[in-house]
């Protein structure tokens, strides 16, 4: 019985000793597992600390970039302010120069005038000489010398000298819209001459003008209210002729062809008309003329 005992404590030991060993190896298995986690855990936290610190980069550098861009933006708006202050300040200066071209080509034109105004030769005005009192001997008319070979007869009294021709009359300080405004009432309140007087002086005064074509068109016009139709055509001939390109040509070319007609040159009046409609297709005096040739092809 003594003996059975070392046996038994030895066998309780091996017993306890299996029991151990699984328990162990499930212990260090628990805690590589706990570790584990705990550094997952940790990268975890990690990376969340990383993403957030992204965020705020991002965040920082989005607001640059909006930064950026409003400043662009605003840069974009003061380029675009400087350019239309820029445009209006040329438009302005545009429009002052072309006024004064407009001025300028008005002196130009009554400086013209005055010079074809000035006579080319103009007399001596000599200073009147008090009566009772001895003049210079340039004072009394002196008679131009006789012809070479002859002799003066005796007694025979000097001839006084020729008196200068008259000079033209002067059309310095007329404005050339006031003088064509002028002839213009003349032909509204139907006194068709002096129009036509007032008009050929205007042109022959300011022949540059931009109402020169105007002028020459309502020649024609007073010309055709006359009945004066072939030298209304000669008229309207002009205006086409000389003033190329200018508002009136159309209107020139469809009165043209209407004097032509009551002159019974239908065909010259046809083409007159025609050409109206070619050359001038959107002016209202190619609707006219319209009209009028679908009344010729009519009648």
């Amino acid at each position: 019985m003594v003996r059975s005992t070392p046996r038994l404590w030895l066998l309780a030991f091996v017993l306890a000793a299996a029991v151990q060993v699984p328990a162990d190896a499930a212990n260090r298995e628990h805690q590589q597992m706990a570790a584990d986690l705990r550094m997952m855990h940790e990268q975890n936290q990690l990376l969340q600390a990383q993403v957030v610190a992204l965020a705020d980069t991002l965040k920082t550098v989005l607001a640059r970039i909006d930064d950026h861009n409003g400043l662009t933006r605003k840069g974009f708006a003061d380029e675009k302010l400087q350019l239309d202050n820029i445009s209006g300040d040329v438009r302005v200066v545009r429009e002052k120069q072309d006024e004064t071209n407009v001025r300028l080509s008005s002196l130009s034109q009554e400086l013209e005038a005055v010079r074809l105004a000035i006579p080319t030769s103009v007399p001596c005005v000599q200073a009147p000489v008090p009566v009772g009192l001895p003049g210079p001997e340039t004072s009394a008319p002196v008679a131009p010398p006789p012809p070479a070979g002859t002799q003066p007869q005796a007694g025979t009294p000097p001839q006084p000298a020729p008196p200068p021709p008259p000079a033209p009359p002067s059309l310095a300080g007329l404005h050339p819209e006031r003088m064509y405004q002028t002839a213009w009432a003349d032909y509204a309140a139907g006194q068709f001459q002096l129009a036509i007087n007032g008009f050929e002086a205007f042109l022959k005064a300011f022949p540059k003008s931009d109402l020169a074509d105007d002028a020459q068109y309502y020649i024609g016009e007073a010309l055709a209210s006359e009945n004066r139709l072939k030298d209304a055509v000669a008229a309207y001939d002009a205006v086409i002729k000389n003033y190329p390109g200018a508002p009136r040509v159309p209107d020139a070319y469809y009165k043209r062809g209407l004097s032509l007609e009551g002159l019974g040159q239908i065909p010259q009046a046809r083409e007159s008309l025609e050409y109206v409609l070619k050359a001038f297709p959107e002016s209202t005096a190619a609707r006219l003329a319209k009209q009028y040739l679908d009344k010729l092809k009519r009648d």
